[in-house]
């Protein structure tokens, strides 16, 4: 601002905030409300935690009798261990895409921008709560297969536990930028079909992707969940973690971050 006689250097608090670093206090309040938000909605505390569990319970129960070779993987432990990693993308994928689109029609996003809160901070409290809300879903799902239903694999249980939290990310990621371009949360939850059953059909799971088409397989190779279930396949095979499941999983870390990056780019402020 200049005046007569010289100048005076006006550095306004809410024009020359850093927008590079995080702030603690504003993404710790931030993670708190989400969590309690969550919390307060039993419907989708059953979703996450519950509605898992008990559909890998049903498919214990179907495959019980289900006959294999001698020396073969059991039928259920293949199908556990694809639910393990399928379930944290799409459930988080469904609610955080819901829970956006929510906060955004309700024009609770356009007041927490107009805010000192960073669209950093906010999108961090956002993967970090749904991560923690992931993070419990996986370790009673994997409980309830390793320990109660038998279910085993050749590497450890923490691989799988760590591969379900970063799909999990992933869902978030995706649920965060396809919410963007929805109106309403019955639109959000219609991006389902068109962003996630498409990784499910070509990711391997009905048919090998090896078998695929040409231009099939190119296709799957640049979509995550085909990555993300190479690298359970890996884990389950190997005892120790092979050099494909450390690629697979580096490359689904980095899908995950590309999405949350592209979803700060739609969280902008609407009022001037």
């Amino acid at each position: 601002m200049s005046v007569t006689g010289g100048s005076i250097s006006v550095r306004h608090p809410a024009q020359h905030r850093s927008r590079s670093k995080l702030s603690p206090q504003g993404y710790l309040a931030t993670t708190g409300r989400i969590l309690r938000q969550l919390a307060g909605d039993h419907r989708s505390v059953a979703m996450i935690l519950v509605v898992p569990s008990l559909i890998i319970t049903l498919m214990y129960f179907m495959f019980q009798n289900a006959p294999y070779p001698p020396g073969g993987q059991p039928p259920f432990n293949m199908a556990c261990l694809i639910m393990l990693g399928v379930f944290p993308l799409i459930v988080m994928f469904l609610i955080t895409s819901i829970t956006m689109q929510r906060e955004r029609v309700s024009g609770t996003l356009e007041r927490i921008l107009t805010t000192p809160l960073r669209r950093l901070d906010l999108l961090a409290a956002y993967g970090t709560a749904f991560s923690i809300a992931a993070a419990a879903q996986a370790t009673l799902a994997c409980i309830v297969s390793f320990w109660l239903l038998g279910f085993d694999t050749a590497g450890s249980p923490g691989l799988v536990f760590a591969i379900a939290i970063i799909n999990a990310v992933l869902g978030v990621g995706l649920g965060l930028l396809c919410s963007a371009f929805a109106r309403t949360e019955f639109q959000a939850v219609q991006f389902m079909p068109l962003v996630i059953a498409p990784q499910l059909l070509l990711c391997g799971i009905i048919v090998p992707r090896h078998v695929m088409p040409e231009w099939l397989q190119w296709i799957s190779n640049v979509l995550p969940a085909s990555y993300a279930l190479e690298a359970l396949q890996q884990v389950g095979a190997h005892p120790d973690l092979t050099a494909t499941a450390v690629r697979d999983i580096i490359v689904v870390i980095g899908f995950a971050l590309v999405a949350l990056g592209l979803a700060a780019a739609t969280l902008r402020r609407r009022t001037p």
